[in-house]
């Protein structure tokens, strides 16, 4: 599983941060490849590449603020939280954007059956 992420709250301190490491960590320990993307007051640091955008199998958007660059990530699936909730329940945010991949696969295998 690929994952890329932002984070970004408006002041983009320590929220933005925390909200990145908290996804990092619950995805590594379960197995996913991730990077997350910051945005705040030091601008985009770890920025995501179009080719990370491409083969990315879902986006989560943990902000609490609208980002720079929002339009790279068009026609992905895009899974949005607060930065808050990725802190406290990274998680149940991961369980959430997979379920978005799952039902998205569903549609399409669906699709596939009834030609």
């Amino acid at each position: 599983m690929k994952i890329v992420a932002v984070t970004a709250c408006p002041a983009g301190i320590a929220h933005t941060y925390m909200a990145a490491e908290s996804l990092e960590r619950e995805a590594r320990r379960r197995g996913y490849q991730i990077k997350v993307e910051t945005q705040g007051s030091m601008g985009v640091e770890n920025a995501i590449s179009a080719k990370e955008v491409q083969e990315a199998d879902v986006v989560i958007f943990a902000v609490d603020m609208n980002i720079s660059g929002a339009d790279r990530f068009s026609g992905k699936d895009i899974y949005r939280a607060g930065v808050a909730e990725a802190i406290r329940s990274p998680g149940k945010i991961l369980d959430a954007a997979i379920q978005l991949i799952k039902k998205k696969e569903a549609r399409t295998n669906a699709g596939k059956e009834s030609s």
